[in-house]
């Protein structure tokens, strides 16, 4: 009897150990919602990342299909990364082109790069920042591999107020 049940524990203890491992170490946790913004906490640690995303108030272009489309700001404490503005298009951008993105009226290059073929990244991270506070709208306007010229537009209502919660949440020294 009493080798049936360290057996019987043994599996279970193993069986748990199992559940336990394939669990993520820290879930995804919304912050908050900003107006057209949410704001996320994911990971912990040297691991955290803080983030906010929006997703455009309308998508334009003479496209048949399109995959998700949206705009991140990201912190990441651990790799001493602050305020990074990327652009996802839901298409591959047309290799080595630019992506412009107009706020009211300053106009600023995003770079594509072929390791991250459907985002688009800024040249001048603070600044772009700077515009999203103090602006109203922005366009993304890329180019696809096909040709297909797409024109994203966005709200900035509620950047600021979630760029003040994920800079709480994600301290970069």
């Amino acid at each position: 009897m009493i080798k049936f049940s360290m057996k019987f524990c043994g599996c279970a203890l193993l069986a748990a150990l199992v559940v336990i491992l394939a669990l993520p170490a820290a879930a995804e946790t919304l912050i908050g919602q900003f107006g057209d913004w949410d704001a996320f906490q994911d990971g912990a640690g040297g691991d955290k990342v803080c983030y906010m995303a929006s997703l455009p108030k309308s998508e334009k272009g003479d496209y048949s299909s399109r995959g998700q489309t949206y705009l991140t700001i990201v912190h990441r404490p651990g790799a001493k990364m602050a305020g990074v503005v990327r652009v996802t298009a839901g298409y591959a951008y047309k290799q080595g082109s630019d992506v412009t993105v107009k706020i009211d009226d300053k106009t600023f290059l995003f770079y594509t790069h072929p390791d991250t073929p459907d985002a688009a990244w800024t040249r001048g991270d603070a600044a772009v920042r700077k515009a999203m506070i103090a602006g109203r709208s922005m366009v993304v306007k890329g180019t696809s591999g096909r040709g297909t010229v797409t024109t994203d537009t966005y709200s900035l209502s509620g950047v600021t107020a979630a760029y003040k919660a994920i800079s709480k949440a994600c301290r970069v020294n």
